[in-house]
């Protein structure tokens, strides 16, 4: 699955709008001078305003990454690339959707 690294300096949104902060925790590997962010990475969403029609808030809290890179690791874990394949989660574990990437890492120039 080729295309650009996804790192925590990524802007990511989830589903909803509210923002979207990878969590690396492995920072010994760099992409555009921030930690690359790997399968087992946390994504944590702040903010989000979704409710469902009961009324019952059920904001997006969490990520989990389902696919990485096939070939390429950091410390072990398949790198995370653009676009992603996850999902974003409530408290509740309701799934709300994919989150919206919407900047990664910029291209790459071998010096």
């Amino acid at each position: 699955m080729p295309g650009p690294l996804l790192h925590t300096g990524a802007t990511c949104t989830c589903p909803h709008g509210a923002p979207l902060n990878i969590v690396a925790a492995s920072p010994r590997v760099t992409v555009s001078g921030m930690p690359v962010a790997v399968l087992t990475d946390q994504g944590l969403v702040a903010g989000c305003p979704f409710t469902v029609p009961v009324p019952k808030p059920q904001p997006c809290l969490t990520t989990r990454w389902l696919a990485g890179a096939a070939r390429v690791t950091a410390s072990g874990q398949p790198v995370l690339v653009n676009p992603s394949v996850a999902l974003c989660f409530s408290a509740d574990q309701i799934p709300a959707g994919p989150p919206i990437v919407a900047a990664s890492q910029t291209r790459v120039v071998a010096t």
